[in-house]
C-alpha cells in the first residue's frame, strides 16, 4: 500500500475487508461455536446454552457416521481433483499457447457452463445417466449393451459430476500461471536436446505449480463439502460431509451437532490453505 495515501484512506483500505470479514465469516463462525456447546433441544431455537457441555464434539469423535463422512468426502474430492487436474491441464496449456485472437473466445467456452443455473446442470446430468437416460438409450440403441448401466446412484455419478461442476476453478488458475510462463524457456530446452516429456517435468510443470495448487484448492475446498451433487447423483448411500450436515441440521433438527460438524469441517480445510500460504511465502 502506497504510504503517501492519506492516513484515512489507508484505514478504510485496510478495515473495511476486515471488517465485512468479522460480521459476515467472524460473527457467523463464533455464534457456531456457541451453539456447538449447548444441547438439543424441542423447543425453539432447537439448542439449549444453561448447561454447556461436549456433548456434540463426543458424538463426532465416537459415531463413525461422521468419520465415514469425512474419509468419504476427502477421498471423492481428491480424486476428483486429480481428474480435473488431468483434464485441465492440458486444457489450460492449449488456452495459453493458442492464437491471441482466440483466447478470450476459449476462455468463455471455459467459464459458459457458470452462466446456468448450478442445479440445473446437476439435474440435466440425471436426465442424461438415469437407466432411461439419453446416454444408456444412445448405447441399447447402438447394440453396444443389452442393459442399462448403472451410472447413477454411485460414486461414478459423484465424481462426475464434481469434476464437470469444478473444472473450471482447476483450467483458469492453471491458465494465467501458463500464459505468464515465457515460451523462450521451453524453447531453449528443447534446443539443448531435452525432450517434449522432460521439457514438461524440468521446466513447464515446476513453474507452474503454483498455478496448479491454487486450482487444487479452489476446487478440493467446496468439493470436499458439497451437498447438490451427491444427494442428486450419489443416491442415498453417498454418505458425505455435506449431507451428514443437511441431515443434522433439517432431519435430525440437532443444531449442536451441525455446528460442530461444520467447524470441524472449516478447521479441517484451512489447514491446506494455510500450507499453501506458508509454501507461497518460502518462493
Amino acid at each position: 500500500m502506497n504510504p503517501l495515501w492519506p492516513l484515512g484512506l489507508r484505514l478504510f483500505l485496510i478495515g473495511a475487508p476486515l471488517a465485512w470479514l468479522a460480521l459476515f465469516f467472524g460473527l457467523p463462525f463464533a455464534m457456531a461455536l456457541v451453539i456447538s456447546f449447548g444441547s438439543p433441544s424441542g423447543g425453539a431455537p432447537p439448542f439449549r446454552l444453561d448447561s454447556p457441555g461436549l456433548a456434540a464434539w463426543r458424538l463426532l469423535v465416537e459415531d463413525p457416521v461422521y468419520a465415514d463422512a469425512l474419509v468419504s468426502s476427502l477421498v471423492m474430492a481428491g480424486s476428483a481433483t486429480a481428474i480435473a487436474a488431468a483434464i485441465g491441464y492440458p486444457m489450460a496449456y492449449a488456452i495459453a499457447r493458442a492464437p491471441t485472437r482466440r483466447r478470450n473466445l476459449l476462455l468463455v467456452l471455459v467459464m459458459l457452463p457458470f452462466w446456468t443455473s448450478f442445479l440445473v446442470r446437476i439435474y440435466a446430468w440425471t436426465a442424461l445417466l438415469r437407466p432411461t437416460g439419453l446416454i444408456n438409450g444412445a448405447l441399447e440403441a447402438l447394440g453396444l449393451i443389452d442393459a442399462p448401466l448403472a451410472l447413477i446412484d454411485n460414486g461414478f455419478a459423484v465424481q462426475l459430476g464434481l469434476v464437470y461442476v469444478y473444472l473450471p476453478f482447476m483450467v483458469l488458475p492453471l491458465y494465467a500461471s501458463i500464459e505468464k510462463l515465457d515460451p523462450a524457456l521451453e524453447e531453449v530446452a528443447a534446443d539443448l536436446g531435452a525432450r517434449p516429456a522432460a521439457i514438461f517435468l524440468t521446466v513447464t510443470l515446476p513453474l507452474t505449480l503454483p498455478g496448479l495448487a491454487a486450482g487444487a484448492l479452489l476446487m478440493f475446498i467446496p468439493a470436499s463439502a458439497e451437498f447438490i451433487v451427491p444427494e442428486m447423483l450419489g443416491g442415498p448411500d453417498a454418505n458425505l460431509l455435506g449431507r451428514a450436515i443437511w441431515n443434522e441440521f433439517f432431519s435430525n433438527r440437532d443444531w449442536p451437532a451441525t455446528a460442530a460438524l461444520a467447524i470441524a469441517v472449516v478447521a479441517l480445510l484451512a489447514g491446506p490453505i494455510l500450507l499453501f500460504q506458508r509454501l507461497e511465502a518460502r518462493r
